[in-house]
């Protein structure tokens, strides 16, 4: 069983650790009075789903093996503002994937496994969480090759 235990630091700031010791600190923003510390804890939601799906898309492009050299996930959320609790009811999740010969496919259905199969915390989600999911593949510079930026001979 996972273990989080949060204290309490002032105004509205919580630090938050692991049994490892690993720690994240959370605030609200000063119009709720906090001082904007940390991080707003529903946005760790946001950071919790691109951690998981983002293990999940990498096991499985390596497991494919596919060279990839980089990735970055940009996760926007929507809260609603009408009723309580003001949970995400959009997200949207974008995918940059960078290596040397990257398959669309591959990272198209790697998503997909971990969107539909693997990740914990986007299984977490309700019906009323609407998710869309894009991916873009980036060719990385040829090893050796140097990247020159400005005049040209």
């Amino acid at each position: 069983m996972d273990v989080a235990r949060i204290k309490w630091t002032g105004k509205r700031g919580f630090l938050g650790t692991d049994e490892a010791g690993h720690s994240v600190m959370m605030d609200a923003k000063a119009e709720y009075k906090g001082d904007g510390s940390g991080i707003r804890p529903v946005e760790l939601v946001l950071h919790g789903l691109a951690g998981c799906t983002g293990m999940d898309v990498i096991s499985i492009l390596e497991k494919k093996r596919q060279d990839i050299r980089g990735l970055e996930i940009v996760v926007h959320g929507r809260q609603r503002t009408e009723e309580y609790p003001k949970i995400y009811d959009r997200i949207t999740v974008e995918f940059i994937v960078t290596g040397y010969g990257v398959k669309p496919d591959a990272v198209k259905r790697a998503i997909e496994l971990s969107e539909e199969k693997y990740c914990s915390v986007k299984g977490m989600f309700g019906p009323q969480v609407e998710v869309e999911t894009t991916f873009s593949v980036v060719e990385a510079p040829a090893p050796g090759s140097s990247v020159q930026s400005g005049e040209s001979e």
